[in-house]
Formats: C-alpha cells, structure tokens, sequence
C-alpha cells in the first residue's frame, strides 16, 4: 500500500500542467525486424559520458528550455526556463494507456517526406512503442519497477515507472475471444495499404484463431452492414473467408452507423466468459452521417458499462483521424495501434495477437507520490487526456485502462531533486479490478534519491531507449504552441539523438530501434 501525503489542493487550471494493424497478422513465420548485427558501443561527443547523452554538469546549450518552475527554492533563474508541474502538489494520477499509434502514425509522416502536427504527437505513445526490461508477475496484475537517472541540467532527473503484466499465454490457454471487425470500406480505403492490407490480414487471422473463438464483420460506407453475425470458427472458416474476400471499397465514411451496427452486432452475439471486443479497422475520417465524436463517443460508453465490450482501434492511411480514433479507445475502454505496411500488421495481429485480444487487468491507474522532503518540481511526460483526480485512485467506479497479457506500461518523469538532499524519492502505485470477479488490487515499488543513475548514459540500454523516445516526442512537439509541452531538461539535439538511437539500436539488436534511429534521422533533415 502506497504512503499516503497530505497536500495542498490546486484549482483544477493548475492540475492539467502536471500532466503535459492494415492490421491483425500477415504472416506468423517471420521474426520481429530485429538487427542481427552487432558491432559495439559508439563513439561519444566531448562533454558525454561514453554513452552519447550529456553527462551532469556538461553545458548542452542546443538542448533549449529546461521547464523548470520560477520562483522555487532550487531555481537557478536561467532565461530559458519554462514551467514545470506546480509545487506543492505532490501527487501525480492517471489511467493506465498501451495505446501506440501517434508513434506509428509519425513514422509514416516522417517516412513520407512530413512533420508530424504536434497535436498527433503523444509522448506516453513513443515511450511504450518499444520493449521493456521489468519483471513480471507470476499471475495476473502487475509488477512496479522505478529506476531513475540524472540528466545534465541541474538537480533534475528523468524518473521511469514500469508496470508489467504477465507474458502473453499460448493461444490455447486464453479465454475464448468474441470479435466483431467493424471494417471501413468508404472510398478513401482503396487507398495501398488500407483495404488490401485489411482484407489479407483477416484472411490470416482466420486460420490462426482456435476453433471456439467467435467473428462477427460489419461494414460500413455511407452506410453501415452486418456482413457476417458471430460465427464460431468452427467449421465456419470457409464461410469467414468469403465473408472477408467480399470486402471492396465505396462511398463515403459514416464512422457513426458503423460503430452504432457494430456495437449492436457485439450485444447480440455476447459471449459469457470470453472476451467481447469490437475491432474498428478505419481511417476515422468521418465525413457522412454522425459525425460528431460525443454522440458516437456516447454510445460507446454506454456499451461499456452494461456488457464489457471493449474496443480495439486499428488506424491506417496516410490521411488519417487521429485525434477521433484515440477518443474513441479511450471512451470504449480499449487502446489503439496504427499499421501503415505488412512489418506493422505481422506484429501486431501476429506477435501481439493474445494481447490484443485477451485482458488481465480492467479500470486500471497509477498514483505517484513524490517525497517533498527530496523533491522540488516534476512533470508527467504525455498522459495529457488520461488524467485522473488524485483523490479518485482508489474511487473503482472511475474509469481506468484495461490492459492485456504481455503489455508493459511506461511513465517517464522530469523529476527536480532539492539541493543536497537524500533519501525517499516517490513511491509509485497500481491499482486495478480482476477482470473476472471486478476485486480490487494493488502493487507499490520504491525509488530512492541514492538509487538514481549518475547520467543517462549509465542507465540501462532500455532505460535509454526509453529517455530517447521521449526526447524525440518533445522535439516534434517544440513550436506547437501548448504551454504544458515545454522542453525535457538535458534534452540533446536531433542529430545528437540519432546518434543515440543509432548506437542504441547496435547495442540491443533491436529492430524496432532501428526504426527509431531513422525516424530521428529524417526529422533532423527536415529541420535542418
């Protein structure tokens, strides 16, 4: 059980600044993009520790503001200063979120010769794009891992909070699952890689689900069409196919009736004791019908609450509505990915299948509590619309994050320490319903001010991948004009950064980091 603090209580205006694939699976047999070269470490700039990131007390000048609150007792009154999280609140709560498509939607920008828009930017989502090295639990809930490094500037910190679910089971050992693809095939998905990609993927996932899984497949155009009812798999697959073959583009996007039939479809072939989950495979840019996010916001919640039906969002095209999908998995307990080619879709309806698919955990928070006595400022990086009051964690009537097998959720902190100051740091907590019986759990984990990384650099490589991450969200987030998304203290130049990324990515054999290191490498040139 976490400590509990009692603090002083901000107005709500002040709270909001502590906070700043097509789909399933297109081949299991291939492996995850992984670089299988190695060949070692990188050469540091001066002023680094070895490692490529800044080491404490090296002045980063091109790194900009730092994001330190004026007027505090640790304020070094630099110019460039910008503000952090308010003192003295020293709580930090939110909804737990595995949502990854603002990363997958900015690399296809980036890939396409584009600057993402700031506003798609959603730093939670770059951070838990990538493999985590935490613990896992046993059974189902979590394992809370917090580790933290110091940066160049100043008494400040980056302070990671991991939260790790069990490994995915074998497919054999999961509940039954109970889909219905809620499919757009308005004319903007004839688009390369919308429909097709969609169409092949569901033709795979079909021989790869068990025998007393369940699909159902609704379209939708300017109107909406329930093309198949829940259908057990088996000795149906053949009926699925054709169902699934039959798809082709027209019209325009009524996103409304395609969630209302979709959800309707869902009620009607719900399964006790399996997971019921509507999968929207979509662009989201609605244009015909309701087209107003609430209304069809509305009736996702409304479904929510009566049956547990989730949603699981599965973005695509290179004009694409973002802002309307994340809504959307969000009100409809779910999370949301974006697929832009085969590599996206294999992992994500191949390798992450189970995950996808089954639930450990349900309404689902985390609590952060940092030591006055040792702490000074802080600041949440991303999680900006998945904030909840401080005093509702442990309130299980308010809606969480419902999280799967194998998920690790990340938070990273900027985190100010009070000059010569040791001990406690936070204590970081989370809390979440049995997916089965609704009961309700919790986990703590402890970080001490002695148990920080002297830098960055001495941090573990996932730690670093994890710091990198967010600094490339905060860079591609620069000149948006919001006021909570002020500058990372220490953060290095893009082309510092690739650099970063690129012995990163030799050092963990990590395909994935590769990506990264490219995706960095086309925005510096782009900046340039």
């Amino acid at each position: 059980m976490m400590e509990r603090y009692r603090i002083r209580r901000l107005r709500a205006a002040l709270l909001a600044l502590t906070a700043a694939g097509g789909l399933l699976l297109t081949g299991c047999s291939a492996g995850d993009g992984s670089n299988s070269s190695n060949s070692g470490g990188y050469q540091a700039d001066d002023g680094s520790n070895g490692k490529g990131f800044p080491a404490p007390g090296y002045n980063n000048s091109s790194g900009g503001g730092t994001g330190e609150q004026k007027g505090t007792d640790s304020d070094s009154g630099d110019s460039d200063s910008r503000e952090f999280a308010p003192a003295p609140d020293y709580l930090s709560t939110f909804a737990l979120d595995v949502d990854t498509a603002s990363y997958g939607y900015a690399r296809r920008t980036l890939a396409e010769g584009r600057l993402p828009d700031p506003s798609t930017v959603r730093p939670e989502e770059f951070v838990n794009s990538f493999r985590q090295d935490y613990d896992r639990p046993d059974g189902n809930g979590f394992t809370v891992t917090v580790d933290g490094a110091r940066t160049d500037r100043e008494d400040w910190s980056l302070v990671r909070v991991g939260l790790a679910t069990r490994p995915a089971e074998d497919s054999g050992e999961r509940p039954p699952a109970a889909l219905t693809f809620v499919i757009d095939i308005s004319g903007s998905m004839g688009e390369p890689g919308r429909l097709d990609l969609a169409k092949d993927s569901l033709g795979v996932m079909t021989n790869r689900l068990r025998d007393d899984d369940s699909v159902a497949i609704v379209t939708f155009s300017d109107e909406a069409e329930t093309v198949l009812p829940m259908t057990r798999l088996d000795g149906n697959r053949d009926e699925i196919h054709d169902a699934v073959d039959s798809l082709e583009p027209t019209d325009s996007t009524n996103l409304g009736a395609g969630m209302e039939t979709g959800y309707e479809t869902a009620e009607e072939g719900l399964r006790e004791g399996a997971t019921n989950r509507v999968v929207l495979v979509s662009d989201a840019l609605a244009n015909t019908g309701d087209t107003d996010a609430d209304t069809i916001l509305e009736r996702i919640a409304s479904e929510r609450r009566e049956h547990g039906i989730t949603l699981f969002g599965v973005g695509v095209g290179s004009d694409y509505g973002d802002a309307l999908m994340e809504r959307l998995a969000d009100k409809g307990d779910g999370h949301t990915v974006y697929v832009s080619d085969e590599d996206d879709a294999r992992k994500v309806f191949c390798d992450d299948l189970p995950r996808n698919i089954d639930l450990t955990a349900r309404d689902a928070k985390a609590q952060i509590a940092f030591d006055q006595a040792t702490v000074s400022d802080f600041r949440l990086i991303g999680y900006d619309n998945r904030q909840v009051a401080d005093e509702d964690f442990r309130d299980d009537r308010v809606d969480g994050g419902e999280i799967g097998p194998g998920h690790t959720v990340t938070a990273l902190y900027a985190v100010r320490t009070r000059p010569g100051t040791s001990g406690h740091l936070a204590t970081a907590s989370v809390r979440w319903l049995d997916p089965k019986t609704r009961a309700p759990h919790e986990e703590s984990g402890r970080l001490e001010t002695g148990s920080l990384h002297d830098s960055l650099g001495d941090a573990s490589p996932r730690f670093q991948v994890t710091a990198t991450a967010a600094y490339f969200a905060d860079a591609l987030r620069d000149g948006g004009g919001d006021e909570r998304w002020s500058s990372l203290p220490g953060a290095p130049s893009l082309r510092e950064l690739g650099e970063i990324a690129e012995g990163l990515a030799k050092e963990t054999e990590d395909g994935a980091v590769r990506q990264l290191a490219e995706a960095i490498g086309r925005a510096d040139r782009m900046t340039d």
